[in-house]
């Protein structure tokens, strides 16, 4: 018995929402009909007399969504270099509708022996990257989270993300004029419409949750711009584009630069869709690392443990959990802004390349760490934040979220050991953070720090004290305070910090901006008394 979805293609017709010329600079949309006849697939448009007629040995035909295709017939092949002709996309009722049409191409190319590298209308025939790597659960909350209105206001508002994107985009013109953009995760479209006001060709907008159509609804409010941007519902690692990019755009960024492994799929999307001289809107990241010192932030949390040290509740002793607790508040990445004072030795930082890294490199991230303190304190972990980088042909434009500039919804992202280590000024800090990606679109972070000898014969000398931590960075403690101020030692004169926004660098440079002052000493009686109170 022959399945249903592969009924005989031969005469089959599909009333179509929406057909609309890729090719036409005007707004060209129109209902209409798709047929298939024994030797093509005829394209009705209401709007016109003459139908589009596709040779379905040549055409290419794509899916760009649950209900949305494109197609495209090749005209000519010049130099090696196919080019098309003709080329429309197709917007169908309903999901039925589009998969039942898929199926008539399907059996077509069956019966008529098509062969090529992508069988028209489909998506793939393996399993998705995303899926194997993802699991299920995860995947819905993300794109259920990304698909609200309110959490893209909130990005939307973050004008330290949204003013250094739409600079990086307008001040480098040179770069977008006539050009293909696809905006990798485009969520409102706010960047696809900022590529078409810096003169974009086409701008094909990918976005996999629901946000799509409040996109599509935005885009189309700029109708000025609209005409050159397609929304197209779906995950990078599943769409086919009708033809390559010549610029990737996109917001990758999670906490401490990798959460979320959106990164992974742009650099997917660099792999399918991204010319080989293409460019990448950011192009660099860089996660910064500086060990800190916060007394009171360490109070804090180990004061969250304290409800388990109750002997009497209702009867109930709860002292077996408190060292489970205890190292479960530490085992949380705070989230917040600090005051850079607070960092005791000069930061260092990881490169992220993505232009040139490959996705797996993702997977593992292993970043040998060395300081040296400037003083001498107690050091209860690292603290970490990240920058990116458009390498413009015109302006290159750094975007950071360092302690000390203006904030952003990003933060900053401090890993506290729950075993402090003392340091003096000039002493070694060695260690060790190593991020290990999950399948809940996060990673599990292991960090050890450990303080070297010191004073003469430090060389031959070995380790005096290493603290360790495990962290996950998919359950942050999100504080998100402002910075504390801190006040000043005697011997400590306040100094100007140095604002990084608009740091304009060569392209191939890579420097620290010198940005993080030194935080003045604290005594060791200071300190015993503050922890005199946990």
């Amino acid at each position: 018995m022959e399945d249903s979805s592969e009924q005989n293609w031969n005469n089959r017709e599909f009333s179509l929402l929406s057909i609309s010329d890729l090719s036409s600079d005007a707004s060209s949309v129109s209902p209409g009909i798709a047929s298939f006849k024994p030797d093509r697939l005829q394209i009705q448009p209401e709007s016109q007399q003459i139908p589009l007629n596709f040779d379905l040995q040549t055409a290419q035909i794509f899916k760009l969504g649950a209900v949305k295709s494109v197609c495209i017939m090749e005209g000519s092949d010049v130099a090696k270099t196919a080019s098309y002709s003709t080329g429309v996309t197709i917007e169908f009722k309903n999901e039925e509708e589009c998969e039942a049409f898929h199926s008539a191409v399907q059996q077509w190319i069956k019966e008529n022996n098509v062969q090529g590298n992508l069988p028209n209308g489909t998506l793939t025939t393996s399993k998705s990257k995303f899926d194997e790597k993802i699991e299920p659960s995860s995947a819905k909350m993300y794109f259920h989270y990304y698909g609200q209105l309110l959490h893209q206001q909130n990005m939307l508002q973050d004008y330290v993300r949204t003013g250094t994107y739409y600079a990086a985009v307008i001040e480098n013109r040179a770069d977008f004029t006539g050009r293909v953009v696809v905006d990798v995760g485009a969520g409102s479209g706010i960047l696809s419409l900022f590529a078409a006001q810096a003169g974009a060709k086409h701008v094909y907008a990918v976005e996999a949750s629901e946000m799509a159509e409040y996109a599509r609804k935005l885009i189309a409010g700029n109708p000025k711009l609209a005409q050159r941007i397609t929304v197209i519902k779906g995950r990078v690692e599943d769409v086919e584009l009708p033809e390559k990019a010549d610029i990737l755009i996109s917001e990758p960024m999670g906490t401490l630069l990798v959460n979320e492994r959106m990164l992974e799929s742009y650099v997917i999307a660099r792999d399918r869709f991204l010319t080989p001289t293409g460019k990448m809107f950011p192009g660099v990241g860089r996660i910064h690392m500086a060990p800190f010192t916060d007394e009171y932030l360490f109070i804090e949390i180990a004061n969250k443990a304290l409800f388990w040290q109750q002997q009497n509740y209702y009867g109930v002793d709860l002292t077996p959990l408190h060292g489970t607790a205890f190292q479960g508040y530490f085992s949380q990445p705070v989230v917040d802004a600090f005051d850079p004072r607070l960092l005791i030795a000069p930061p260092m930082f990881h490169v992220l390349d993505f232009g040139k890294m490959k996705e797996e490199e993702l997977y593992e991230i292993d970043i040998p760490l060395k300081f040296i303190a400037s003083v001498g304190t107690r050091v209860h972990g690292l603290a970490c934040w990240f920058d990116v980088l458009f390498n413009g042909s015109t302006v290159q434009r750094w975007l950071t979220t360092a302690p000390g500039s203006p904030t952003t919804h990003w933060y900053q992202l401090r890993c506290v050991l729950s075993q402090p280590i003392y340091v003096m000024a000039g002493q070694e800090i060695t260690g060790r953070l190593h991020l290990i990606a999950h399948n809940a679109q996060s990673y599990t972070i292991y960090l050890t720090l450990s303080a070297k000898m010191w004073g003469p014969g430090a060389e031959q000398g070995g380790i005096l004290q290493t603290s360790s931590c495990k962290l996950d960075l998919k359950e942050p403690y999100y504080r998100m305070s402002q910075p504390q101020a801190y006040p000043l030692a005697q011997d400590q004169q306040p100094q100007p910090l140095v604002q990084t926004q608009d740091i304009h660098i060569q392209s191939q440079e890579l420097d620290e901006p010198e940005i993080m002052q030194q935080l003045s000493p604290n005594s060791c009686a200071q300190i015993d008394s503050l922890m005199q109170k946990i």
